[in-house]
């Protein structure tokens, strides 16, 4: 980290990933269908379909931000060698050892507890349906 070399491009700035790589305009695009998707759907009442649209338009909006900003995490506008890059925070081969043993464990653990969330308080929820389970709603 001390001795690394940064080189700026003052040319494009943060656009410059995306005209080296055009593929990465699928993420603003993505981002932009989602939330077209959100907006036509939640007028129509289509659960199912605002949630892939905020899906989708998270995902996107996360990926635009991570290709325009690579190879930086933290850019520093005063020196730009004291950013902090994907190169400067990598782990060693023993901690992404353990961490992968770990994801393996938990992120199952975690998509089985969300999915069991989701099924448990699926549905609309109506006056009538708080009416006959007033013992059991808060």
């Amino acid at each position: 980290p001390l001795a690394k070399e940064v080189v700026t491009n003052a040319n494009h700035g943060w656009l410059n990933n995306y005209s080296t790589y055009p593929i990465t305009m699928a993420a603003p695009i993505v981002a932009i269908l989602g939330a077209l998707l959100v907006i036509l759907s939640a007028g129509k009442r289509k659960a199912a379909a605002s949630f892939t649209g905020t899906s989708l338009m998270i995902v996107g909006a996360i990926l635009t931000a991570g290709f325009a900003l690579f190879p930086f995490l933290l850019p520093s506008s005063i020196d730009p060698t004291s950013s902090l890059t994907m190169w400067d925070a990598v782990s060693s081969h023993k901690t992404l050892g353990v961490m992968t043993v770990a994801a393996c464990i938990f992120v199952p653990l975690i998509l089985i507890y969300t999915s069991w969330s989701y099924y448990k308080m699926w549905g609309v929820i109506t006056n009538k349906h708080i009416e006959e389970n007033s013992h059991s709603l808060y």
